[in-house]
């Protein structure tokens, strides 16, 4: 018998899938901060939500790759499995397992600067390890050097927790951006045109100084969030077009108090920094969305002498009546993380930012109206129940 939790979820798959063509799961870069991520894709997991297209930049690609690269019954498991792997460690674990956790916002920074200098110091499991200084400080030519973290032990992690031929096999679409360091140009490596092995997820995520450029195919690139924080851009302009219903999860929030001294000011800016490219791209979207619709609406009225002009035969290739609904997650940090959030690997961090990715996106989820299709003559709907 299914349990009344069961059916609603059901209910909820069965409704994106009466209503669009294609659900997204779009993934932003930050870091230690991507365990959010991890806690909405379980809420949508449990409600039912099959995913059609995932697509991440930075720590968003390797939980993109852990999605697209494991069997759905798999996929929260192997998320945990890859968080827990990189936020080991023996002094941390001691101080969360004896329980002598801050209980205070003032002792809950310091406990976070304290594991934020071992990451800086150490590095974190499975992930990133410093160079030492010799091999720091020397030139010998060698990519490898030109950053102040070791990114080795991450494709052996990659590797232990992702299936690449599952990935390979299309069963998802998966999408990761990264630079191209020679170029500057941006670069999606999509499942749908490119194989998938862990060199394309580390080079979505080889932020520098930290972490050297990776290779691939004699090209060398760096962090897709360089350029862009958030892959949305791709998924709009990707053919062909669907009907989408894509949910958003972005790490930094745009909106913020006036910072009161230099660590919030540090902290803001890291905040504005890495969300406004993604409040941007998601305006821009929602405009040419608007265009589609109209031009869609437009070039049927137009005389016949026209309708098959050079310009008029231009505007019908973007015009159509494709609809969109954006769900954005964004993650509101508290105010004792600060400016090092994003490399604070705590065990007891990791999974305050997996609880809030689950509880804000179960609340979310509560609201119906978000899988039904748009109203209106543009096509376009954008939701945020989390301010």
């Amino acid at each position: 018998m299914k349990t009344k939790s069961s059916r609603t979820a059901t209910r909820q798959g069965q409704r994106v899938r009466n209503s669009f063509e294609c659900t997204a799961l779009v993934l932003q870069g930050g870091g230690a901060l991507g365990s959010y991520q991890a806690g909405v894709y379980q809420a949508l997991a449990e409600a039912d939500v099959h995913l059609d297209w995932v697509a991440g930049i930075s720590i968003g690609a390797i939980n993109s790759a852990l999605i697209a690269g494991n069997p759905p019954q798999d996929r929260v498991e192997k998320l945990r499995g890859f968080w827990e792997r990189i936020t080991a460690n023996p002094l941390l674990d001691w101080a969360v397992s004896t329980e002598h956790l801050p209980k205070s916002e003032l002792a809950r920074g310091l406990f976070n600067q304290f594991s934020a200098g071992l990451a800086l110091i150490n590095g974190a499991a499975g992930f990133f390890s410093p160079h030492t200084p010799i091999s720091l400080f020397r030139y010998d030519g060698s990519i490898a050097v030109a950053s102040f973290y070791d990114t080795s032990d991450l494709k052996a992690t990659l590797e232990h927790f992702i299936d690449f031929d599952l990935i390979n096999r299309k069963q998802i679409r998966l999408s990761v951006g990264a630079v191209n360091v020679r170029t500057g140009n941006f670069t999606y490596f999509d499942n749908a045109t490119h194989v998938i092995e862990p060199e394309h997820i580390m080079a979505s995520g080889s932020l520098p100084p930290g972490f050297s450029a990776t290779e691939i195919g004699g090209e060398f690139y760096w962090d897709g969030g360089l350029i862009s924080n958030t892959p949305l851009q791709w998924l709009a302009e990707s053919e062909p077009r669907r009907d989408t219903l894509a949910f958003q999860v972005d790490l930094w929030a745009a909106e913020g108090d006036v910072p009161k001294n230099l660590m919030e000011v540090a902290t803001r800016q890291k905040e504005i920094q890495y969300s406004s490219r993604t409040r941007a791209i998601s305006n821009d979207f929602k405009y040419r969305q608007r265009i589609r619709g109209a031009l869609a609406n437009l070039l049927p009225k137009l005389p016949p002498e026209l309708q098959n002009t050079e310009d008029a035969q231009l505007l019908k290739g973007i015009a159509d009546h494709k609809v969109y609904n954006l769900v954005q997650l964004i993650y509101r940090s508290r105010s004792y993380e600060g400016s090092s959030k994003d490399f604070e690997f705590s065990r007891l961090t990791m999974k305050d930012h997996w609880k809030a990715g689950y509880e804000d996106a179960a609340k979310t989820l509560k609201h119906e109206e978000i899988f039904d299709r748009p109203v209106g003559p543009y096509g376009v709907a954008a939701f945020d129940f989390l301010k």
